[in-house]
């Protein structure tokens, strides 16, 4: 009886455990600006939050906001940038291009899940 239940722990532990390391889409930090062309692109992965959580951006420059979402059906799959006034709900897999307007420098672009719960920021310099 010890053994099955010792087993049946150990069993669901790694269930849970592969299932979060496999789940999460991951975009290191210092690779998810670039420019292209004029542009500056900026990329967030959403799943049981936002990733990274803060991101450093340059100023005054035409930005668009990727957002990437890998069987995204939590609450960060709804999306809410309150500067911008843009608030959806984003498809469980796939891209979501927002454009985000020239920012002024020291400005931050604070973004939000639906329910508050979840936020990344992007800090203009």
């Amino acid at each position: 009886m010890v053994f099955s239940t010792v087993a049946c722990i150990v069993f669901l532990g790694g269930l849970v455990f592969l299932s979060q390391r496999t789940a999460v889409v991951k975009v290191a930090p210092e690779e998810n600006v670039s420019m292209i062309d004029g542009v500056q692109w900026i990329e967030i992965a959403a799943k049981g939050g936002y990733l990274p959580r803060t991101t450093v951006a340059q100023a005054e420059v035409p930005t668009i906001l990727r957002v990437q979402t890998a069987g995204t059906y939590d609450c960060s799959s709804s999306l809410v940038i309150p500067g911008i006034e843009y608030a959806a709900n984003l498809p469980a897999s796939g891209n979501t291009e927002i454009e985000i307007p020239p920012q002024p420098a020291g400005s931050t672009l604070q973004a939000t899940c639906g329910m508050g719960m979840y936020n990344f920021s992007i800090q203009f310099e």
